[in-house]
């Protein structure tokens, strides 16, 4: 009796849908509330430093003078507290996740030059 239940098995095994997926042909589709990976825009964000303050395991640094936002992807642990305490909404959790590293990863973001003011003596001269 125990071939006739196996026989049924490798029959729907045969004819049937994988139970796997053809990953590298077919990539997997991730749910939208799967967490993954941080993302900065970086023309929005003001430089507060909230979002490295918020941060758990101190993975998010920013440096206000240099206009430089990093983030070692290595020590995050995509908790997302940085994107619900950033004022502009400049982060975002991407729902794909870092490709895997035997290094540590550092991504590190140049903001663009700030603008200056004109001063006041320039304009009051003309």
């Amino acid at each position: 009796m125990a071939a006739f239940k196996m026989g049924k098995v490798v029959l729907r095994s045969l004819f049937g849908k994988p139970a796997t997926l053809m990953y590298p042909v077919v990539p997997r589709e991730y749910t939208p509330i799967t967490k993954g990976h941080m993302t900065i825009d970086i023309d929005t964000c003001i430089f507060c430093g909230l979002c490295a303050k918020k941060c758990p395991t101190h993975a998010i640094t920013v440096d206000r003078n240099a206009r430089t936002w990093s983030i070692e992807r290595m020590k995050c642990i995509q908790c997302n507290c940085c994107a619900w305490t950033c004022k502009k909404g400049s982060l975002k959790m991407e729902n794909t996740y870092t490709s895997p590293s035997t290094e540590k990863i550092v991504d590190l973001v140049q903001g663009p030059p700030k603008e200056e003011k004109p001063a006041k003596e320039a304009a009051a001269a003309e």
